[in-house]
């Protein structure tokens, strides 16, 4: 009985142990997959291992994470591109990651190839940015921000940088141009 007993509680503690594995493509408050908000640059080749990190920094003698660098699954499609805040220093904060792969996704499904019906039916709009040739779209309460391309609005939106852009005006097929999340590196100073 002793024995039945302790084999059942083994088993229950195993699928528990199962079930808390983290999703490496969940996008949450504070990280990206295993990728949180308090990494910096220099840990970036131990939490992508599995991965390609391809540096972008032009620096001279730059170490391998110094800088922007791109991270790449196995079968080679970009997964994300992740900006220090400083670009000179490993040992910076990530502060923008773009994201390219629809694997990653919020725990309300928006991904990188969403529209804008998909942010209107899940999320709260904290604010919008005219900006040249996009407006970019700050989700309240979430660490996501996107942007989408001025082409995707209507005509009398797309040349006027003073007019004040409202969500109503932004078309629900309109699709991301880019999908970025932001970390504010300030607010993890010790």
């Amino acid at each position: 009985m002793k024995n039945t007993l302790f084999i059942v509680v083994l088993i229950s503690l195993l699928f528990l142990q199962c079930k808390e594995e983290k999703d490496p493509f969940l996008i949450q408050s504070g990280a990206v997959g295993e990728l949180t908000k308090d990494a910096r640059m220099k840990q970036v080749d131990s939490i992508f291992a599995s991965d390609s990190i391809v540096p972008l920094s032009s620096i001279q003698n730059a170490l391998g994470t110094q800088g922007e660098v791109e991270i790449y699954d196995k079968a080679g499609s970009k997964l994300l591109l992740l900006s220090p805040e400083n670009e000179s220093d490993p040992d910076s904060h990530i502060t923008n990651i773009q994201v390219f792969d629809d694997r990653f996704r919020t725990d309300k499904g928006l991904s990188p190839s969403g529209s804008f019906a998909d942010v209107k039916a899940n999320y709260e709009i904290a604010s919008i940015e005219n900006t040249i040739n996009s407006v970019v779209v700050f989700l309240k309460d979430s660490d996501v921000y996107l942007t989408i391309d001025k082409k995707e609005l209507p005509e009398y939106l797309r040349y006027n940088l003073d007019a004040k852009v409202e969500a109503s005006q932004i078309p629900d097929a309109a699709r991301f141009k880019y999908f970025m999340i932001g970390w504010d590196a300030d607010s993890d100073l010790e």
